[in-house]
């Protein structure tokens, strides 16, 4: 069970208003780094996103330190981090969304197993969204019989 992600923004308050309006949730404000927000969905998981100024890079701390923030102006606007999450918006909704921010939105299957909204935050990160629609298939699919029938199908695990 994943309960958060940190992901960059280049405006994070807007990415968390419309992460909020797409969860149904809440924006506060991150105590631990300043300009970042969290995303309260509310849920029974404590699921929540922190949406950290773009060029936020974590990095270890010395002895006993936690984590520590650093920000690097040569950040990419681009990562491999991206996150399959679901939502209550319906995919109408998240189209609306999509379409009114200037994000692209597209519906995508996953080798026909599962379908997902893949929503490009400022066009740049990754959030592949499953409204109720679709979570139900993904679940289906991700139950422990059924990927013991896929994998016995495919490829060799390593």
């Amino acid at each position: 069970m994943i309960h958060h992600i940190s992901i960059a923004a280049n405006q994070p308050l807007h990415v968390a208003q419309v992460l909020a309006e797409l969860w149904q949730g809440q924006v506060i404000p991150f105590p631990n780094h300043a300009g970042s927000y969290v995303v309260l969905t509310f849920d029974p998981h404590g699921t929540l996103i922190e949406v950290c100024p773009r060029g936020t890079e974590l990095a270890p701390g010395e002895g006993d330190q936690g984590v520590q923030f650093i920000q690097n102006p040569q950040s990419s606007a681009y990562t491999a981090v991206h996150a399959a999450i679901s939502v209550p918006a319906s995919e109408a909704q998240i189209r609306e969304i999509a379409a009114r921010e200037g994000w692209r939105a597209v519906c995508c299957d996953r080798a026909e197993y599962f379908e997902v909204i893949e929503f490009w935050i400022e066009n740049q990160l990754l959030l592949e969204l499953l409204p109720p629609t679709f979570a139900a298939k993904y679940l289906a699919f991700m139950q422990p019989q059924a990927l013991q029938q896929v994998l016995a199908t495919a490829a060799q695990p390593v």
